[in-house]
C-alpha cells in the first residue's frame, strides 16, 4: 500500500531521537541534500508523536518532495506532519546550543499538554532560580494561572515565550507591561528560533536569532532588548470602577501602613474616612495624585472624577485611588457625617421697607469699586493663568474627554484647543495625531477611545481621526476618509461604550471590534479579477522589471516569509479538513522558490526550471496579494 500523507518532518537516528529535520521540498535541494547527508536514516520518532516507524525520502520532480513510511511499518496515527509539527525539537535543541555555548548548566524538556509531545519546551536554570516556558499550544488564562503556579513552585521567576497573539497575550501584556514571544522560520533543513519582546512603550515586536542571545545567571539577554529579559514589572495594582460619588476626610494622626503594596510612582498614601454614596463610613488608604495640593485634615471633600477601588492578587487589604477633588462648604461637610455639628446659621440682613430706595452711591470712607464692562472683562486674562506642561495637557484633555464620554456630549477641537491655550496651539496635523495617541494610550478593551468625541470646525469627524486610530492599532482603518459610513458606525459605537464604561451606572460592554471587518474568503469571480489584475501588471513590465524578485527589500522578504509560515502552519493545522488545490499547490511552490531566491546572499541557478523563472518575474505585492487570498480562505474552513 501506498503512504500519500505528505511527511514533511523526522527525526534522525532512530524512533527515540529528538533530532529533527525538514526535508527540502525542491527535487534539486533535496538531491543536494542526499550528497551532504548520505548516512542519515529517518524516522517516524516518538518525539513528534509518530509511531516509531522508518521513513524513507521521496523525490518528485513535478510535485512536493516528502517523507513516507516504509511498507510493513506499524500504523501511524500521527496527528501533524508539516513543516511546523517538529518546532518544539527546533527549540529544545537551540536552546541546549545556547547553553553551551555560553556555558551555563540547565534542563531541557519537552512537554506533553493533552495533543501531542510538543505542546511546551521547559528550560530550568537552576542557578538563576528561573524557568523559560516556551507555549506551542494553545491555551486560556484560567490554564495559564494554573500552570504558571506549577512551574513557580521550586523557582523565583517564571518566564512566558508564546508563538501566537491573542487575549493571553494581550492580557499578560496589560498585567506586566510586556510580553516575550517566538516565531519560526524554514532555512532549508532547518527551522530557526526568533525571540520577540513587545512592550506598552513600542506597540510592534522587535526580533531577534535565538543563536544571538545569550544565557546568563540572570536570565535570557536579546540584542534588541539590551537588557536583562524580561523588564521591570508594573507596579499598578488592578483598579475597579466604584459606582456613584464619594467623599472623605484625612486622618493626620493615622499612618500609612509600611511597605504598602498600593505605593507607586507620582502618588501620595493617606489615611482617611471614606464614605462612597449609600454606605456607612470606612477607614480606607487613598492613593492621591503627587503633582495636586494636599488636601487638608480640617476639611471634607467630594471626590470630583468617578473614584477606584486598587486590590492586588494575592494581597490582603485594597485602596481608593483619587484623582480629583473638591471641598464642602461647613453645611455640605457636616451632613456627610465626616466634619463636626451644623454652624449656626448666619446672620439675617434687615430688609428695607417697601417704597424705601437704597443708595448708589458707597458709605462715607468706603473706597470706590469699579465694576468693568463685560467687554473689558471678556478681553481681561486671569492673573493667575498658568500655561500648562505637554504632559499636563494631555492629562486635562484626558479628564474631559472623560466627562464628555460619561455625559454622551462630543466637543469641537477649535473650543477646546481655545479654552486649554499652549502647547495645543499651533500644533501641526501630525503633532495632532500624536498628541491624541497618547491622550488615549495605553489602549485596552476595558476603555474606550476618547478621540471619537472631538468634532472638526465644521462640526464633522475631526480629520486626523483615521490616523489616530490606526497608530493605536484598531484594526479595518485603513483608507478611509472621514465622510465613509463604516467610520461613522464604528464612531457611534465607540461612544456608546464611552457612555457605558464612564457613565454613573458603568456596565459590561462588548469587546472593541475593527472598523470593517476583514474579508474571509472570495468568491469565484473574485480570483478571476485578482488573475485579471496580476496578468495585467505581467503583461505591462519592461524588460527590466522581470526581474523584480531579486530586487525585494528586506522588509518585503521578511513579509513574505511571515505570511508564507503563517499559510503553511494553518494548513499543517487543518489538516484533512482543507484540501489544497492545484493553484495553492503551485502558490506555495513559487513562494518557496521566491524565498530562496531572495534570501541574502543567494545565487541565481545556472539551468534555471521554469518555476525559478516565475519567481523572478514575480514581485512581492503580487505574491502577498495571492498569499492574503488563500490565507482569507484558510480562515474560512471549519474544522
Amino acid at each position: 500500500m501506498l503512504d500519500h500523507r505528505l511527511v514533511q518532518t523526522a527525526v534522525i537516528g532512530n524512533s527515540k531521537s529528538d533530532h529533527p529535520v525538514i526535508l527540502p521540498m525542491e527535487a534539486s535541494e533535496l538531491e543536494a541534500w542526499r550528497r551532504r547527508h548520505p548516512k542519515y536514516t529517518y524516522w517516524c520518532g516518538y518525539e513528534l508523536g509518530g509511531c516509531g516507524g522508518k521513513l524513507t525520502d521521496r523525490l518528485y520532480r513535478d510535485k512536493v518532495c516528502h517523507f513516507a513510511h516504509v511498507s510493513g511499518g506499524p500504523t501511524c496515527g500521527r496527528a501533524a506532519t508539516g513543516e511546523s509539527s517538529a518546532d518544539h525539537l527546533f527549540i529544545k535543541r537551540g536552546l541546549r546550543r545556547l547553553l553551551d555555548r555560553h556555558g551555563q548548566r540547565g534542563e531541557v524538556r519537552t512537554r506533553d499538554l493533552g495533543s501531542g509531545p510538543g505542546g511546551a519546551v521547559d528550560l530550568h536554570l537552576p542557578a538563576a532560580r528561573g524557568r523559560l516556558r516556551f507555549q506551542l499550544s494553545p491555551l486560556d488564562y484560567r490554564r495559564w494561572r494554573t500552570a504558571n503556579l506549577d512551574l513557580g513552585g521550586d523557582v523565583d521567576e517564571v518566564d512566558w515565550f508564546f508563538g501566537a497573539d491573542g487575549p493571553l497575550t494581550e492580557e499578560i501584556l496589560a498585567r506586566n507591561g510586556y510580553t516575550l514571544r517566538f516565531r519560526m522560520e524554514t532555512r532549508g533543513g532547518e527551522r530557526r528560533v526568533y525571540i520577540g519582546t513587545q512592550t506598552h512603550d513600542g506597540p510592534s515586536v522587535r526580533w531577534d536569532p535565538l543563536e544571538d542571545c545569550r544565557i546568563e545567571q540572570a536570565g535570557l539577554l536579546t540584542p534588541s532588548a539590551g537588557a536583562t529579559l524580561p523588564p521591570a514589572r508594573r507596579t499598578e495594582p488592578f483598579m475597579l470602577p466604584l459606582a456613584g460619588p464619594l467623599v472623605f476626610a484625612l486622618d493626620e494622626g493615622a499612618a500609612v501602613p509600611d511597605a504598602s503594596p498600593f505605593a507607586s510612582e507620582g502618588r501620595r498614601l493617606a489615611m482617611a474616612d471614606v464614605r462612597p454614596v449609600g454606605s456607612p463610613i470606612v477607614r480606607a488608604v487613598l492613593s492621591l495624585r503627587d503633582d495636586t495640593a494636599p488636601p487638608s485634615a480640617a476639611h471634607v471633600y467630594r471626590a470630583v472624577d468617578r473614584a477606584s477601588m486598587l486590590v492586588r492578587e494575592g494581597v490582603d487589604g485594597w485602596a481608593v485611588r483619587l484623582d480629583r477633588f473638591v471641598r464642602l462648604d461647613a453645611h455640605e461637610a457636616a451632613r456627610t457625617g465626616l466634619a463636626g455639628v451644623l454652624p449656626a446659621p448666619p446672620e439675617k440682613k434687615p430688609v428695607p421697607a417697601p417704597g424705601t430706595r437704597q443708595p448708589d452711591r458707597p458709605a462715607p470712607g468706603a473706597p470706590p469699586h469699579a465694576v468693568p464692562s463685560a467687554a473689558v472683562r471678556k478681553q481681561r486674562p486671569k492673573a493667575d493663568a498658568v500655561a500648562l506642561t505637554r504632559d499636563q495637557a494631555v492629562v486635562r484633555v484626558r479628564e474631559i474627554l472623560t466627562d464628555a464620554a460619561a455625559e454622551g456630549r462630543t466637543l469641537r477641537w477649535p473650543d477646546l484647543r481655545a479654552q486649554l491655550g499652549k502647547p495645543l496651539q499651533g500644533m501641526s496635523e501630525r503633532e495632532l495625531v500624536d498628541f491624541l495617541v497618547e491622550v488615549d494610550s495605553p489602549l485596552w478593551d476595558s476603555k474606550a477611545v476618547l478621540s471619537v468625541l472631538l468634532l472638526g470646525d465644521n462640526g464633522g469627524l475631526l480629520s486626523s481621526l483615521p490616523a489616530v486610530l490606526h497608530q493605536l492599532g484598531i484594526g479595518g482603518v485603513q483608507g478611509l476618509s472621514t465622510d465613509s459610513p463604516p467610520l461613522h458606525a464604528w464612531v457611534k459605537q465607540e461612544r456608546e461604550r464611552g457612555i457605558a464604561l464612564y457613565g454613573t451606572s458603568p456596565r459590561l460592554v462588548p469587546r472593541r471590534r475593527p472598523v470593517t471587518a476583514p474579508t474571509r474568503t472570495l468568491t469565484a469571480q473574485q480570483w478571476r479579477d485578482v488573475g485579471a489584475s496580476l496578468r495585467g501588471v505581467q503583461q505591462h513590465k519592461t524588460k527590466q522589471e522581470r526581474t523584480t524578485a531579486r530586487h525585494a527589500t528586506a522588509g518585503e522578504i521578511r513579509q513574505v516569509r511571515a505570511l508564507y509560515d503563517r499559510v503553511e502552519r494553518k494548513m499543517s493545522d487543518l489538516g484533512g479538513a482543507y484540501r489544497r488545490t492545484k493553484r495553492t499547490k503551485r502558490l506555495m511552490r513559487l513562494a518557496r522558490a521566491w524565498l530562496v531566491l531572495t534570501a541574502p546572499g543567494s545565487e541565481l541557478p545556472a539551468n534555471r526550471s521554469p518555476e525559478h523563472g516565475q519567481a523572478l518575474r514575480t514581485s512581492a505585492a503580487e505574491l502577498l496579494a495571492e498569499l492574503n487570498a488563500v490565507a482569507a480562505e484558510l480562515q474560512a474552513v471549519k474544522t
